[in-house]
């Protein structure tokens, strides 16, 4: 898609110099604040929410047309905990692996074909793995094929006002036609934590045990900053490091979706910056500069 192509020349070293985002409700002119970007323009966009309010916090680029990568599992899980929760199935339910979930790339848990997972710890292999081939069980197991239940991820989408995204798989893979946006996610990353409260905690598990041994995350927000309780990263090479963020405490509740940043480490580095940036009352109404990582 042309949004996904490298910008113009001029453009980018606009983009580099002195792109200003004006956040609305000040009067004065506050003082600029920097705030580094460790992405290449065309791949990057961010949002914070207040997720209490639903007001726009912060945004750039939140509505262009990015890969969500394993940001994907996040709409997996939100059919599968509809699914608890409407008694379809239950935490101790056994989800069968077949050979299409078997065969996908890491990460993954390895399982054979004929094995079989329990939803419960299908959920925390989702949340904490990313497990590619659980994801995929169970998409099979709630839509009959992986096909169908995009097409069912889709369509809870739409119903949810996620009004740019279509999915094509469980897992978010890579395929040309899988798209998102930085504001859908931040809209299903509150759609997650206001439906399903009880079943948000398994978000902030940072490792779990299954067969006798512990299976380590990768979302190194979890106890880096006070208050982070989830929720989901993301990778392919096409999208860069994704993720969403939920943070709660002190009586604030932010969402923060950051896509298309260079590494995990500079993305966790600007999550963290975005968080304080939106807990400063100082902020409120400033103009922030963004100085983007060279093209």
């Amino acid at each position: 898609m042309s949004n996904l192509r490298p910008l113009p020349l001029i453009q980018r070293v606009f983009a580099a110099l002195s792109l200003l985002v004006l956040l609305a409700g000040c009067a004065t002119t506050p003082p600029d604040s920097v705030l580094a970007v460790p992405a290449p323009a065309q791949k990057y966009a961010a949002i914070v929410v207040d997720a209490r309010t639903g007001k726009q916090l912060f945004e750039v680029s939140s509505t262009a047309q990015r890969y969500p990568a394993s940001l994907t599992k996040m709409m997996t899980l939100y059919l599968l905990f509809e699914a608890l929760q409407s008694g379809r199935v239950s935490k101790e339910t056994q989800i069968p692996v077949s050979d299409h979930a078997a065969s996908q790339p890491p990460t993954k848990m390895r399982f054979r074909r004929g094995e079989s997972i329990d939803v419960d710890s299908a959920i925390r292999a989702i949340v904490v793995k990313s497990a590619n081939d659980v994801a995929v069980a169970v998409g099979e197991y709630l839509g009959g094929s992986e096909d169908q239940f995009a097409a069912m991820m889709t369509s809870k989408a739409r119903q949810l006002g996620m009004t740019s995204t279509t999915f094509r798989n469980a897992s978010g893979l890579p395929d040309d036609s899988q798209m998102t946006t930085a504001r859908d996610m931040a809209v299903l990353g509150m759609a997650l934590h206001q439906r399903f409260p009880q079943q948000f905690h398994y978000f902030s598990e940072s490792d779990f045990m299954f067969r006798g041994r512990l299976v380590r995350g990768h979302n190194d927000m979890l106890g880096r900053v006070r208050g982070v309780d989830g929720i989901k990263t993301g990778y392919i090479r096409a999208s860069g490091f994704n993720i969403v963020t939920s943070y709660n405490a002190d009586g604030r509740n932010l969402i923060v979706v950051v896509m298309g940043a260079d590494s995990a480490r500079q993305r966790n580095d600007h999550v963290e910056a975005l968080i304080q940036r939106s807990l400063s009352p100082t902020m409120d109404g400033a103009k922030t500069r963004l100085m983007f990582a060279e093209q």
